[in-house]
């Protein structure tokens, strides 16, 4: 049996101090979560991160920054995960564009009201991410190499 983690990117998007979450269904559970997804086929990170969020939220980013890349066993399926989570800039609301299937709402939440709703992180990586961007961690995008 071979393993491999799933290649997943979220983003962490702030305007005026708040932060935009997806708050979505998830093993019969709402919770919140950065707008987050799985890499495709000939998409690179950052076009994949871009792609998500406006999947998830229906706004359109522009990344400025990687934030990290973290490694997460979800105690539901046993699934590793790759993240690479990436830093980035609201350009605009498209409202006109549907949501994923599973995504209830998008919403903008400062960092204590995520606090208040620990119960309902999808993961610990959540908080993390919050706190990671409010403490300056940015590494340059160009970490990053392209498709070949």
């Amino acid at each position: 049996m071979s393993w491999a983690p799933h290649v997943t990117v979220a983003t962490v998007v702030e305007k005026e101090g708040r932060f935009l979450f997806v708050y979505e269904e998830c093993d019969g559970r709402q919770v919140y979560n950065q707008p987050a997804g799985h890499l495709e086929p000939n998409e690179s990170l950052i076009e994949a991160a871009v792609r998500e969020t406006l999947e998830e939220t229906r706004w359109r980013v522009r990344p400025t920054a990687l934030l990290g890349v973290g490694l997460y066993e979800a105690p539901a399926n046993g699934i590793t995960y790759l993240r690479h989570t990436f830093v980035a800039e609201a350009l605009e609301e498209c409202s006109a564009l549907p949501l994923d299937d599973g995504i209830i709402e998008p919403r903008w939440l400062t960092r204590e009201e995520l606090l208040a709703k620990r119960d309902q992180w999808r993961s610990p990586m959540v908080m993390d991410a919050v706190d990671d961007y409010l403490s300056g961690v940015r590494y340059p995008l160009e970490l990053l190499h392209p498709r070949r």
